[in-house]
C-alpha cells in the first residue's frame, strides 16, 4: 500500500485522507504500524477498498 501511495504522489493521497503527509509516510514506512482508521482513509482515498470475507473450511 505505501507503494502505492507514493507512486501516486503522498500529498495528494493525504489531501484526500485528510492526513499529514509525514504520517502516512511514518505509518506506511517498512517499520510503521498503522492503524485501521489510517489503513481505510489511504485505500478510500485511493480509490480502493478492503473486504473481509470467512476462509475457505
Amino acid at each position: 500500500m505505501g507503494t502505492v501511495a507514493r507512486a501516486r504522489g503522498m500529498a495528494e493521497i493525504a489531501a484526500a485522507a485528510n492526513l499529514n503527509p509525514k504520517s502516512i509516510y511514518r505509518a506506511l514506512s517498512s517499520g510503521g504500524n498503522p492503524e485501521f482508521t489510517t489503513v481505510f482513509k489511504v485505500l478510500s482515498a485511493m480509490g480502493y477498498t478492503l473486504t473481509i470475507k470467512p476462509a475457505p473450511d
